[in-house]
């Protein structure tokens, strides 16, 4: 079991905190409004609503709010994220689907990272999958992928064993860096729902073949 922090309290925090309820895992919400931070806890059943700006219980801190506003919802925290593992869900995808507004070789993940204070470790993940999906968990009998990146292993391997126990299959992509790599899977997604899937009932994944 993990112990696990969100910050945010849009549709894919309501998604992550029901299946990780559903592993087994202590779940808390954070948000800025503090009446739906305890009404969406309250409706999920197990949660628990923390303060905005206040230290996360969690030893896992899920990011599950606008690129736009992540570093500086990390810069907010501060010193009070030390230790912690940070999870990045976000996709800096700009406006017109055409590109990233992160900087040139960079990527959501490791601008996020530059933010967090030293002791804490950032790892990429969650952000090839849509909410809904992600709230109905594994496709009949073959668990969901999900796709991870970080410069520390103690973290990818928490996060991992946290991925499991969602039902889910955690798949290691490398280092921080591949997290510009998992965003460009993201864009894909989208393009696949502007031109040709029409809708987000599917999900990417790995087939080995032998």
């Amino acid at each position: 079991m993990s112990s696990i922090s969100i910050i945010g309290l849009g549709n894919m925090a309501s998604a992550l905190a029901g299946r990780a309820l559903a592993g087994g895992n202590a779940v808390e919400i954070i948000g800025r409004d503090q009446a739906k931070a305890k009404e969406l806890a309250a409706a999920l059943g197990g949660a628990t609503a923390g303060s905005a700006g206040t230290a996360p219980a969690g030893d896992i801190v899920v990011l599950a709010v606008p690129y736009a506003s992540a570093a500086a919802v990390v810069s907010e925290y501060g010193d009070a994220l030390h230790g912690k593992v940070i999870i990045d869900i976000t996709n800096p995808v700009s406006p017109d689907l055409k590109g990233f507004v992160t900087p040139d070789g960079s990527s959501g993940a490791q601008e996020i990272a530059k933010a967090a204070p030293a002791g804490a470790h950032v790892v990429k993940a969650f952000n090839t999958l849509f909410s809904n999906v992600l709230a109905a968990g594994p496709a009949g009998d073959r668990p969901l992928d999900v796709f991870i990146a970080g410069d520390d292993a103690q973290a990818k391997t928490l996060v991992s064993a946290f991925i499991e126990s969602l039902g889910m299959r955690p798949l290691d992509t490398g280092q921080l860096h591949m997290a510009r790599a998992l965003e460009n899977v993201a864009l894909l997604e989208m393009g696949l729902v502007a031109h040709s899937v029409k809708h987000t009932n599917f999900f990417l994944g790995v087939s080995v073949l032998s």
